[in-house]
């Protein structure tokens, strides 16, 4: 295993949720350590699955998200840990809330039983910036009985830049901001799809 994935032992515990609604809160407690404490950022991901063809990669993102931001090309797994309710608009947030995936431990069993994963291979688990999302999502996947779970800690889009002309966008670090293969094309055999 590689040296450089350190586990975060001084990570703030709770941030807010993507766009989150106080649905989102009462749905899915949202944080950002894990059970197991183990952490990579986009680059040590990459590099871990460089190393390791047993690396799996596991993207939460809502799948809109996905469609507007883009896809890391080595994806193995798409589902996702919340999904925007567009049947219900909340007036007062000015959005649609973000509710929990139900079938989220299921979904990811079968295509990790499909891929055929075993207990001892790394995972890697990606959603927008690493704030909310993996975390649990990874603490999941290893109630399931997996042994090395991340959590990727800068996500797909990375940091806010905090000054400049394009400040608050998501422009730092992550895999798209850190020159990893990515695409706005989602691979049709990785892309999630709702349960029927």
């Amino acid at each position: 295993m590689k040296s450089s994935l350190v586990p975060m032992a001084t990570v703030i515990g709770i941030t807010m949720a993507l766009g989150a609604t106080p649905s989102i809160a009462d749905e899915v407690e949202a944080y950002r350590e894990t059970t197991l404490g183990l952490y990579a950022t986009a680059i040590e991901a990459h590099n871990l699955m460089q190393d390791n063809d047993r690396a799996v990669l596991i993207d939460v993102r809502d799948p809109i998200e996905i469609k507007f931001t883009g896809f890391a090309e080595p994806t193995d797994i798409h589902v996702p840990w919340v999904l925007a309710e567009r049947d219900n608009f909340d007036e007062e947030a000015k959005t649609w809330p973000m509710v929990k995936n139900a079938d989220f431990e299921e979904q990811v069993r079968a295509k990790i039983d499909a891929l055929g994963v075993n207990k001892e291979d790394p995972i890697i688990v990606m959603c927008r910036s690493g704030a909310t999302r993996s975390a649990p999502a990874a603490d999941v996947i290893a109630e399931m009985g997996y042994s090395e779970v991340y959590s990727m800690t800068d996500g797909f889009e990375g940091e806010k830049l905090k000054e400049g002309n394009s400040q608050g966008v998501r422009a730092q670090d992550g895999w798209r901001n850190s020159g990893l293969p990515w695409s706005y094309d989602i691979n049709p055999d990785v892309a999630w799809r709702p349960a029927h």
